[in-house]
């Protein structure tokens, strides 16, 4: 590896460790209210250091956001890979959705809400994510691991619920923060799928 190399590997790691910061950063306290002058004080970079990773404030949030549902979804995706029944697959995504999404703070849901390039990265996971459920669903029903249910259905239901999630719908009528939410759902889905 030439100097050239090692220099822009470290580089690259550094913009990764930052968005990573980043992302712990927006998850517990919201990204609405901060500034770039404060976010490079609390990183202990550069302002220009954080133009390096987007040109201006709303492009940083939205690299932000991308970089959280990005992660999360491989780590969901690895998790439901684990077991072989259909059933506990969909349960293991749906939990695994639920972990994900624990550490975020009701600030870092209402600024996602209230700022439309976030609120349309969150809604784009979310349709994928019911997505997944109805091909797991479709899955097990092939398999014989799961009842003859209509999948599609399902996963319309399983986006509806999901998307009631995301515009807090959810938890203003049962005070259930999101993860709680989903772990909720999870259970719904999978008596609802069970063998009778």
């Amino acid at each position: 590896m030439t100097s050239l190399e090692s220099r822009g590997a470290r580089t690259q790691g550094r913009r990764e460790e930052l968005l990573d910061e980043l992302v712990a950063v927006f998850l517990a306290e919201g990204f609405a209210t901060f500034t770039l002058d404060e976010l490079a004080r609390r990183l202990r970079c550069s302002k220009s250091t954080l133009y390096g990773l987007a040109a201006s404030k709303e492009q940083l949030v939205v690299a932000v956001v991308k970089r959280f549902f990005q992660r999360a979804t491989t780590a969901v995706e690895q998790r439901a890979a684990e077991p072989h029944d259909h059933r506990e697959r969909i349960t293991a995504y749906l939990l695994a959705v639920a972990e994900q999404l624990q550490p975020a703070s009701p600030a870092f849901f209402a600024d996602l809400a209230a700022f439309s390039p976030a609120r349309e990265i969150y809604q784009r996971n979310t349709h994928s994510a019911a997505a997944r459920v109805q091909q797991l669903v479709s899955e097990g029903v092939a398999a014989g691991t799961v009842r003859p249910v209509h999948a599609s259905f399902v996963g319309v239901a399983v986006a509806s619920v999901m998307s009631a999630i995301h515009r807090g719908e959810v938890t203003a009528t049962t005070g259930l923060d999101d993860a709680a939410a989903y772990r909720e759902l999870a259970d719904l889905v999978v008596t609802g799928i069970a063998p009778r």
